[in-house]
């Protein structure tokens, strides 16, 4: 096996060097660099980085715990998250987590065992209550929604404000009984609890009462309970115009059952999701959805996460970031 001082004698140059042009070190001279480099590739000079990372104390790879990987939103987050580890040079292996507490807890316990150099952990489960269980000694970065006093970092989308945006949108455009299609509201924070109360200040805003009977709660964030849901609740009578949903695979499953109860989109409903997966632009009516900026999120966690790792866990206090949103107008609110 070439070794680096074959490459040093090859290209007539120290040690160090070689590995100066190896790790990107800026002071030294093209054509040095250039010598060196053809050297290696003349040797069939391979970099161990295995090595190198053990000798660092890292393996330059991080941990993404997601509740479930087949859903459109988190398989766009995952690519997302791949595309701006690579940027900082780390690799991602991906576990799934079922959206289950336990499963969430023990990505967090296990992440040093896997050989992670951290870990980004989307949060469903987890709540407030799970604050100690943050405390761990790697890098952790969450995504998801706010566990209060948790210590570390924190990615979150901007679930009320973007909510409330949503729903305006559908006031503005005539609606006025307008259902939200939600997770259960059982007090805690999460997806469902934070966009239900964007979706209120917006009723709120418009001078429009908040009717318990236009929250049409689902068991799980599906297109199938989304889509019997909603069905069972108008033929037992519910009238709307208008429908947030507080995901586009929720938004999905109604406008399936839209269609089977023979009501037109957006003539007769007008229907909004969030979070713009790339099938939301091609459904019939395509979907009008709010799109949080996925990449800017993905690169914020990552490049929070990095810096954590460079720093060994020291540095500034932890960060709380929150993302812009846009709404994306389509055919299903009449764009």
């Amino acid at each position: 096996m070439t070794t680096i001082q074959d490459v040093a004698r090859a290209a007539g140059v120290s040690a160090m060097t070689v590995s100066n042009v190896i790790n990107g070190h800026p002071n030294v001279r093209p054509a040095t660099r250039d010598r060196v480099l053809e050297a290696m590739t003349r040797l069939d000079y391979r970099v161990n980085v295995a090595a190198r990372n053990l000798r660092k104390g890292r393996t330059g790879t991080i941990g993404l715990a997601v509740p479930e990987i087949n859903r459109p939103y988190y398989g766009r987050l995952a690519a997302s998250i791949i595309a701006a580890a690579d940027r900082h040079g780390l690799r991602v292996s991906i576990e799934q987590t079922g959206a289950r507490r336990e499963s969430e807890l023990a990505a967090l316990a296990l992440s040093r065992n896997r050989l992670y150099d951290g870990l980004i952990l989307s949060t469903v489960g987890m709540g407030p209550a799970d604050v100690q269980a943050l405390e761990v000694d790697h890098p952790v970065v969450i995504l998801g929604e706010r566990i209060f006093g948790g210590p570390v970092d924190h990615v979150a989308m901007p679930n009320e404000a973007a909510s409330e945006a949503a729903t305006r949108h559908l006031v503005e455009r005539g609606c006025r009984r307008i259902a939200i299609v939600c997770g259960r509201l059982g007090g805690e924070v999460d997806v469902s609890s934070l966009r239900h109360a964007g979706y209120l200040r917006a009723l709120a805003e418009a001078g429009l009462a908040a009717d318990p009977e236009l929250v049409v709660t689902v068991e799980s964030l599906t297109m199938q309970d989304a889509a019997r849901r909603l069905r069972q609740r108008l033929t037992d009578g519910l009238v709307l115009d208008g429908a947030f949903c507080v995901t586009d695979t929720v938004a999905m499953g109604v406008l399936r059952a839209l269609a089977d109860a023979g009501l037109r989109v957006p003539e007769q409903v007008r229907v909004i999701g969030f979070d713009n997966v790339d099938e939301s632009a091609y459904l019939v009516p395509s979907l009008s959805t709010v799109d949080p900026d996925h990449d800017l999120m993905a690169e914020r966690a990552v490049a929070l996460l990095a810096s954590r790792i460079d720093r060994a866990g020291s540095g500034p206090e932890r960060e709380e970031f929150a993302g812009p949103f846009r709404l994306v107008v389509r055919e299903s609110t009449g764009g």
